[in-house]
């Protein structure tokens, strides 16, 4: 009895959402001309937004490098070989991988090294360097300018009570101490450019994104070049400074192999009629010397052949997939999403005020009084 008693006083659940949902259209059914109004006003506020919005346009290039697997047993190994030098047996592993690429782009020495860069918009009307560009040429929202009219009106006055600095036009640029204007224009540089490696193909896209399309796409021609040129330095740094070095031995060598020379022709040119043996002795002293530093200075031109050959190897090797095209469409703002989410907050805060914040503020009335 007392399960049969349970079994009928238990609540029929789905019949209760089912009703509750049937009221719950009702009521918003009863108030959909405020849903209405309200969407209507979302658009026009979203029309507003999107259009106020500058246009921001973006340039991508993809990379493709060479594969990593080189090791000192190749070809250059071969020939070190014959010429009894040893280039070592490393494997080719480098701790500058792809994945640290987007960390070089976004350091600082390689955002200040980007701001002498030359720029031209495409109506010819701007012709200055990036950082200039990035400072004066920079186009916002009107509600931008309208939020920082009261804080540049207070720095303004504040400065009518400050000092002057003493500006110099030919200061150079340090990374180490960047003033307040270089470390804000380097950090909104830094969210313009954005770089991903793709980790089993080692393929890299960079990209780029500016007001301006024809700035866009010669920054991220610039860009990549002097990523090329970074990743380079990295890696064949060791080897150009061996290089280098025996550009200076070999130098060296010759001089003295020159000398040598100079000096055993001029003994024999001065005492051909001699036969003396100290002065056999001394000719064939100093053409031993001759013989000794032309030995050292053979060795020494291998060698210099053998590392001018390793640079060479070691050089990376990047292959333009996708070269930088002046981009045709703005990639911002994406203004149908705009729109979208404009409407779509209006219609869903228009319901909610009907279903819930309309009866609550009744419930609310009702107690007050």
């Amino acid at each position: 009895m007392s399960e049969e008693r349970i079994q009928n006083t238990t609540p029929q659940h789905p019949e209760e959402q089912e009703i509750d949902l049937i009221e719950l259209a009702q009521k918003v059914w009863a108030g959909r001309k405020l849903v209405f109004k309200a969407c209507g006003i979302a658009v026009l506020v979203g029309l507003v937004v999107a259009f106020s919005i500058p246009k921001e346009y973006s340039t991508s290039v993809t990379l493709a490098p060479e594969s990593g697997g080189k090791s000192g047993g190749g070809s250059m190994g071969a020939l070190a070989a014959m010429a009894g030098i040893n280039l070592g047996s490393s494997s080719g592993e480098d701790a500058l991988s792809p994945e640290l690429y987007p960390d070089i782009v976004s350091s600082t020495p390689f955002l200040v090294e980007l701001f002498n860069v030359k720029v031209k918009d495409q109506e010819g009307k701007i012709d200055t360097t990036l950082y200039a560009y990035l400072k004066d040429y920079q186009r916002g929202p009107w509600w931008s300018a309208v939020m920082s009219a009261p804080f540049k009106a207070l720095g303004w006055t504040i400065s009518l009570f400050k000092d002057k600095p003493e500006e110099d036009g030919d200061a150079k640029l340090d990374p180490f101490h960047l003033t307040l204007d270089e470390a804000g224009i380097a950090g909104a540089l830094s969210k313009r450019i954005s770089i991903s490696a793709d980790k089993k193909t080692g393929v890299t896209t960079l990209a780029v994104t500016m007001q301006d399309p024809l700035i866009s796409a010669a920054l991220t021609d610039t860009v990549m070049h002097c990523l090329q040129n970074y990743i380079t330095d990295y890696r064949t740094n060791k080897a150009r400074h061996d290089l280098a070095f025996t550009e200076k031995l070999y130098a060296e060598a010759k001089a003295a192999y020159t000398e040598a020379q100079k000096k055993y022709a001029n003994f024999v040119d001065a005492n051909q009629n001699i036969i003396l043996l100290s002065y056999r002795a001394e000719q064939e002293r100093l053409q031993n010397e001759m013989n000794l530093a032309y030995q050292v200075y053979t060795q020494v031109s291998q060698q210099l052949q053998m590392a001018r050959a390793k640079v060479q190897e070691i050089t990376p090797v990047y292959t333009v997939v996708q070269p930088a095209t002046v981009p045709l469409q703005p990639a911002k703002p994406n203004k149908i999403m705009i729109l979208i989410g404009f409407v779509f907050l209006a219609g869903v805060g228009s319901v909610g005020w009907i279903l819930f914040v309309k009866d609550l503020l009744k419930g609310w009335k009702k107690q007050t009084i």
